[in-house]
């Protein structure tokens, strides 16, 4: 087993550094966000998983260029600029509001003046980013093992997007929803979602079948394996086919221990289900294969268009 490889991630012991952390890269992709042109399905605003933490890549500011840093080893935030400068935050148990504020002191010392939408997305009962008091934890032990599991995903998915020819989407970190994800694409277009936001409508123009990893399950919903084990929250892979096609739920996929989330309408691969097997690359890798194939399958994607040939 490669159990030293792939921590132990329990959502108990570090849901509240967790919610801290979620809100911190929201303030940095929202900077992102803000200082880069729109990219198809706002690919221009995830972070990237990095050999010591998150980062931004490099973005644009007047003549200059800066990119924004996670350091989960040395538990810091580094800001740096092409020219030279660079000014640090370090990674300490610190509100939301204190972090926002530091974030915009040190950008300002710098030179670089962004505004930002400062209320978070995605989360339910959002607090602005300068009034958030509450969310003030920060444990550097499960901060790491979380950026371990990342840097563990990413190689995978990196592996797994290189079987693919079609379009597809970088290994992406979305600050939004928290979780690390990469996306094929069929080549077609999508119907238009009835009642969609603009942001979905841009998201989901095409069809899709996406993958990705969340360190705890969304509050959209928790996931039920059955009835009789009934719902759990916990890090988790997962995949999607959208539009979904008819009888998905019922195909076939792999690891046995895999199911379909009826409510999220999603496959489910638990963490603990892969960093407890012994080839925990393998049984994500079949995961990944195996949900994707039941996807492309039934929506009649042209997979011999669409995948290199394995040798």
């Amino acid at each position: 087993m490669n159990n030293d490889l792939w921590p132990a991630l329990p959502l108990a012991e570090w849901k509240d550094t967790y919610a801290t952390l979620h809100m911190w890269t929201q303030i940095v992709g929202k900077i992102r966000l803000a200082q880069t042109p729109l990219v198809n399905h706002w690919w221009n605003v995830p972070l990237y998983v990095t050999a010591r933490g998150l980062t931004t890549s490099p973005m644009p500011y007047n003549e200059r260029t800066f990119e924004i840093d996670f350091d989960f080893v040395d538990h810091q935030l580094l800001i740096k600029c092409n020219d030279g400068s660079t000014e640090l935050i370090p990674l300490v148990p610190r509100s939301v509001a204190d972090f926002y504020q530091k974030v915009m002191q040190k950008l300002h010392k710098l030179g670089i003046e962004v505004k930002i939408w400062s209320m978070p997305v995605e989360v339910e009962n959002p607090i602005p980013f300068e009034q958030d008091h509450e969310n003030a934890s920060y444990d550097p032990e499960y901060a790491n093992r979380f950026w371990q599991i990342l840097v563990r995903t990413d190689k995978v998915f990196h592996e797994f997007r290189s079987r693919f020819i079609g379009k597809c989407s970088p290994v992406h970190f979305y600050w939004g929803s928290f979780d690390l994800a990469v996306t094929r694409f069929s080549g077609r277009r999508a119907p238009e979602r009835e009642g969609a936001d603009s942001i979905t409508k841009e998201a989901y123009s095409h069809e899709v079948i996406s993958h990705g990893f969340w360190p705890g399950i969304r509050a959209s919903g928790a996931v039920e394996r059955s009835e009789s084990e009934g719902t759990m929250n916990a890090p988790a892979f997962y995949s999607y086919t959208a539009p979904e096609p008819p009888s998905l739920s019922k195909e076939p996929i792999r690891p046995s221990v895999a199911f379909y989330s009826p409510p999220m309408k999603e496959f489910i691969l638990l963490y603990d289900d892969v960093r407890n097997a012994d080839s925990p690359e393998f049984v994500l890798l079949d995961f990944l294969q195996t949900t994707y194939e039941a996807g492309a399958n039934l929506a009649a994607w042209d997979r011999a268009a669409l995948e290199r040939v394995m040798v």
